[in-house]
């Protein structure tokens, strides 16, 4: 069971937000580089990263704080790397930079055939994100909310090669309103594909219900505003996890 420190990314700083709402943005880190040395020391193997601008603007726009958070991790962590990545050459630009592995979104439900010819060009370093609001994907930075059913877009990517499905319930993001078990786990039982959970993760009670029997069908889980806060212990959410 993989814990997932989250970095997000708005104007070249670490942020959160909530709900996706960029007017509801709280900065953590002016300097994300620093923070990702601060998430390896803490033990994390794997980082999260989102381009917040990128995700609006379709086009990559914190490209540097993201090279220099690569420079400065080296080999201490995996990263994977979502936001306004819609294009085969943005794709392979960002794994030749060092990305483990990159998230496409947005262009899963518009463009899927360029999610599958990821994927099987780059076997286990694609992972399509769906956001939900009430079950229906959200795309263009949560901005705007599609008919497709959220079970419907990740069964479509079965046998395709894509490495993680990350699920973030938008209506519970930055909230500390807890993840949405429900429906996660009911995805990740839906879909052979491994699900990560993302979107409310709010305390050690919420680390401790990882490691519940249901919850082994998720591959982990990714944590925000509540570890920046304090609210999550990262050694103790880590050695707990690490039996799950």
């Amino acid at each position: 069971m993989i814990l997932f420190p989250a970095i997000d990314l708005k104007s070249g700083e670490c942020v959160r937000l909530k709900r996706g709402e960029m007017g509801e943005a709280t900065t953590y880190n002016a300097d994300p580089a620093a923070q990702a040395r601060a998430f390896a020391d803490m033990g994390f193997t794997w980082l999260h990263m989102v381009d917040l601008d990128g995700a609006f603007a379709g086009e990559s726009r914190n490209g540097a704080a993201v090279e220099a958070v690569l420079a400065a991790t080296g080999d201490r962590l995996k990263v994977e790397l979502g936001g306004g990545i819609r294009s085969m050459a943005q794709i392979e630009a960002w794994l030749e930079k060092g990305v483990t592995r990159v998230i496409l979104g947005t262009a899963a439900l518009r463009n899927p055939d360029l999610v599958k010819d990821a994927a099987g060009r780059h076997p286990g370093r694609i992972a399509v994100g769906i956001d939900a609001r009430d079950g229906k994907v959200a795309v263009e930075g949560w901005a705007e909310t599609s008919d497709m059913e959220a079970q419907d877009l990740a069964k479509s990517f079965e046998d395709a090669g894509v490495a993680a499905i990350i699920y973030t319930d938008i209506d519970r993001d930055g909230l500390l309103a807890g993840i949405n078990w429900e429906a996660t786990i009911a995805l990740a039982e839906h879909v052979s594909i491994p699900v990560i959970a993302s979107g409310g993760l709010a305390s050690m009670a919420d680390i401790v219900r990882l490691t519940m029997p249901d919850a082994a069908s998720l591959e982990g889980a990714i944590t925000g505003r509540a570890l920046y806060d304090g609210r999550i212990d990262p050694q103790a959410a880590l050695q707990l996890l690490s039996t799950a």
